[in-house]
């Protein structure tokens, strides 16, 4: 019992450390997630997954987009006038998520 009551007590001054890995989900999320999905997995057709996407590669996506260096209209006009910072917190958060296996399509 002692064993249980001391890996628990461990458990519980952990959770305090893995909660902080975890970034603060962005204020400007909302139209991401339309398509992406909160945790990064599409929600519709043709949409990439962008969960645990390397950090880098998504905080130059994005700022391609915004500047027209990647000529997609939808995301130019998703994102429209972002600053670096809300780019970076998007960046962080989607890179942060776990990816999901996805469902089998039906047939």
């Amino acid at each position: 019992m002692r064993t249980v009551l001391i890996a628990a007590l461990g458990l519980i001054c952990a959770l305090p450390a893995l909660a902080t890995d975890m970034p603060q989900k962005p204020v400007r999320l909302g139209l991401c997630a339309a398509c992406h999905g909160e945790t990064g997995m599409a929600q519709i057709p043709g949409a990439p997954n962008l969960a645990g996407q390397r950090l880098d590669y998504l905080r130059k996506a994005l700022q391609d987009y915004r500047d027209g260096s990647r000529n997609v209209p939808l995301m130019r006009a998703a994102i429209g006038p972002v600053s670096d910072a809300d780019l970076d917190q998007l960046a962080r958060w989607y890179s942060a998520q776990t990816p999901q296996p996805q469902a089998a399509a039906q047939p």
